[in-house]
C-alpha cells in the first residue's frame, strides 16, 4: 500500500512534467489550476479553460474536487451566479459571521459543478490526475448528458434546438475562453466563478481519451 502523501507528489509531479500549464496555489501540492484545452472534434475545440484541482487528505482514496474557473455552457456543468456571497465573504468580520459558515455557504453557492460519475461517484486509486485530463473531461466535451443536467437551461435548449445550443457552445467558448487570453481577466479566481464537482450527477459510461495541446 503506497503513502498518500507520497501518491499525491508523483501523481503531481507527472501531471507538471505533461504538456499541461500547472499553477499551484499557496506553493502547495493540494490545490492548483490546471490549463486545458477543449478537445479535438467537439464543440469546445480552440478553447482554453483554467480547471481548478484540490486534492482531499485522503487522495487517492478519495477523489479529487474539480471546477471550472472560466465560465462554459455544458449541460453538465452548473452556472450559478456566485457573486452576492464573495460580497459576504469579505465582510463576513463586519458582519459576525465565523469563517467555517462562510466556507459552508461559499461552498453550496459556487459555479459551475462540474457532473462526472467516474469523478463523482466512481473515483478509484487506480486512477490518477493525467486521467481527469486525458480521458474524463474531453468525454464530458464531447459527450453531453442532457438527460442528467446541472445546467437546465443548456440541456433543455440541447434537446430542443441543436443548432442554436451549438451556437451558444460557441458564444461561451468565443467570449469566456480563448486560447489566446486563456482566462479573461473578469472570470479570475477572485471572480468566484470557479466551482468543484459536488458528486450528484452521473455521465455517459462512453470513454474517450484526449490528449492535451502541445
Amino acid at each position: 500500500m503506497f503513502s498518500p502523501n507520497k501518491r499525491r507528489e508523483t501523481d503531481v509531479m507527472k501531471l507538471m512534467m505533461s504538456n499541461y500549464t500547472v499553477e499551484t496555489i499557496n506553493d502547495g501540492l493540494s490545490e492548483f489550476n490546471v490549463f486545458f484545452n477543449g478537445p479535438k472534434g467537439s464543440l469546445y475545440e480552440g478553447g482554453a479553460w483554467k480547471v481548478r484541482v484540490e486534492l482531499p487528505d485522503a487522495y487517492p482514496y478519495k477523489s479529487p474536487s474539480i471546477g471550472f474557473v472560466n465560465k462554459i455552457y455544458h449541460p453538465n456543468v452548473d452556472e450559478m451566479q456566485v457573486l452576492p456571497i464573495r460580497a459576504v465573504i469579505s465582510s463576513s468580520h463586519d458582519l459576525g459571521i465565523s469563517r467555517a459558515n462562510i466556507d459552508i455557504l461559499y461552498s453550496f453557492f459556487r459555479s459551475g459543478s462540474v457532473c462526472l460519475d467516474v469523478i463523482n461517484q466512481s473515483w478509484s486509486p487506480m486512477f490518477d490526475l493525467i486521467n481527469i485530463f486525458e480521458v474524463f473531461l474531453p468525454q464530458l466535451l464531447l459527450y453531453p448528458n442532457a438527460s442528467d443536467p446541472l445546467n437546465g437551461d443548456a440541456a433543455s435548449l440541447m434537446m430542443r434546438d441543436k443548432k442554436q445550443y451549438e451556437q451558444k457552445v460557441k458564444e461561451y467558448c468565443d467570449r469566456y475562453a480563448k486560447k489566446e487570453k486563456e482566462v479573461p481577466p473578469d472570470v479570475e479566481d477572485d471572480s468566484g466563478e470557479e466551482v468543484l464537482s459536488d458528486g450528484n450527477c452521473s455521465s455517459s459510461d462512453d470513454e474517450v481519451a484526449g490528449h492535451p495541446d502541445p
